[in-house]
């Protein structure tokens, strides 16, 4: 009779499976990244406010007010820079860690040069060390408390992102398409199909992390080269990529949308030849990046779902790059044109691809 098997390793399997689970949630609330304009000025203001707050609880009358909260400044300021320039450079190992880790790092990071400060001075640590433990830890509960609040509309995104991903007149045009050369150019049709397998792929992927440009193009041309299977000698593309950094990175799905927006409202609804010229480039510190395509006027109805797309992409710059990404769009020149603003963040075996926050 062959012995039964044991199950006592079942709930050690199940064990560790929870665990794992609680450190990936753990490590969702990922730690600020300082380098972000916008989180900065965030920080800025709210150590002054923070130092507002401790020269008014300490000051006995309002005219000793102005004295106090220059020596506060004067006192926590050489800290502060301090605290923010390794908060900066270490930045890579602070994200890599669970938020409650990193924020004691920094924190006793902070205290130790506070404490360290004032012994240089001779004066007496309590002030110096009370004012940096608040500080940051004010600060360390206000971006996890925004993090916090953040991770619903990340999540709205993604589901927005996975409606807007694949419309239906997409799908039914690029197969009528591709039946169109099946007969008469099978080799054609068959890359044809193998550049639709290998859009929707793309397509089903999760967007929250930051991709390489260089592959967000790829999957754009594919897309346009299924548009122009349907539309032939309606529809030009003028690529200018000369000054792209192909190592940039990007939210998911940010140039495809805007192409599809491109071809549906600038060129479907003119019976005329169109171009849609995309143009790529990056100066100093920002990637631009830049769509146009005919703008017809008065297309009715037609530019009814160019709102759902945009406002997606908004929403991901908003989240990934927070104030340091824009996006405009609107008519120049006798054409429509959308324009994405990003910083430059080049892609590396060690780069942290989340979201600032």
């Amino acid at each position: 009779m062959e012995p039964k098997r044991s199950n006592a390793r079942k709930p050690t399997v199940i064990r560790k499976s929870i665990v794992a689970r609680k450190e990936r949630a753990a490590r969702e609330s990922v730690f600020p990244d300082l380098r972000n304009s916008g989180l900065l000025a965030r920080a800025l203001i709210l150590y002054v406010a923070g130092v507002a707050a401790y020269s008014v609880a300490t000051t006995p009358t309002l005219s000793e007010f102005p004295l106090s909260m220059a020596t506060s400044l004067a006192l926590s300021l050489p800290i502060a820079s301090v605290v923010g320039m390794f908060w900066i450079a270490a930045n890579r190992l602070l994200r890599k860690l669970a938020y409650w880790q990193a924020g004691t790092l920094l924190l006793l990071f902070g205290v130790a040069m506070a404490f360290a400060l004032a012994l240089w001075l001779g004066a007496a640590p309590w002030r110096g060390v009370a004012l940096t433990a608040l500080g940051i830890g004010a600060t360390l509960a206000y971006f996890h408390t925004l993090g916090r609040a953040l991770s619903p509309a990340v999540t709205e995104a993604r589901l927005q992102a996975l409606q807007a991903r694949i419309r239906p007149h997409f799908l039914f045009n690029a197969i009528n398409g591709v039946l169109g050369v099946l007969r008469y150019e099978p080799k054609r049709a068959e890359n044809a199909l193998e550049d639709l397998a290998e859009l929707f792929r793309a397509l089903m992927r999760d967007t929250k992390e930051l991709r390489p440009l260089h592959d967000e193009v790829v999957l754009t041309r594919q897309y346009l080269d299924l548009e122009k299977l349907r539309l032939g000698d309606r529809l030009s593309v003028s690529w200018k990529l000369d000054k792209m950094p192909s190592d940039a990175l990007v939210p998911a799905l940010i140039l495809q949308p805007i192409a599809e927006n491109a071809v549906y409202h600038g060129i479907e609804p003119s019976n005329l030849p169109g171009s849609i010229e995309i143009e790529i480039y990056r100066l100093r510190s920002t990637v631009t990046i830049n769509v146009r395509n005919p703008f017809v006027e008065h297309a009715g109805n037609h530019h009814g779902g160019n709102k759902m797309a945009m406002s997606n992409i908004k929403e991901r710059l908003a989240l990934h790059f927070d104030a340091e990404a824009q996006m405009h769009a609107g008519p120049r020149d006798g054409q429509w044109l959308v324009q994405i603003l990003l910083p430059y963040r080049p892609t590396s075996k060690n780069n942290d691809n989340a979201s600032a926050l």
